[in-house]
């Protein structure tokens, strides 16, 4: 029994470590921008006032779902994208490794005139 619990206890130990730092793959139309839940589905987006989508899903850094009634009132920076109705459909609370990958597009304009690698979940400036 002791030696189960300690084989246990050596897995989760290193198995921790590892999945935290395994990279979330964004989406090539990820934008980044600044984040505040104001009354769910409420939100606003870089100052402006935007909607959650019927759906929305929202991770935090440790890419688990969070709810977006725990968030009202942050400022969050974030990946999002949005749905065709121009509602925020997807959101990822940036961990400061993500958030330190810098350029990262804040507009359509921007996606679209950049180039996005996926492999290296960077983009370049043209």
């Amino acid at each position: 029994m002791l030696r189960c619990a300690l084989a246990a206890l050596v897995v989760v130990a290193v198995a921790s470590p590892a999945a935290a730092q395994i990279a979330r793959p964004f989406p090539a139309n990820a934008l980044r921008g600044e984040l505040v839940v104001v009354q769910p589905p409420n939100l606003s987006l870089n100052g402006e006032p935007a909607r959650l989508s019927p759906g929305a899903r929202i991770r935090n850094a440790r890419n688990l779902l969070q709810l977006s009634g725990s968030l009202v009132g942050q400022t969050l920076t974030v990946h999002y994208t949005l749905n065709g109705a121009g509602q925020v459909h997807d959101v990822w609370i940036l961990t400061p490794q993500e958030l330190a990958k810098e350029p990262w597009p804040a507009t359509l304009e921007q996606s679209k005139r950049w180039l996005f690698n996926p492999a290296a979940q960077a983009w370049e400036k043209r």
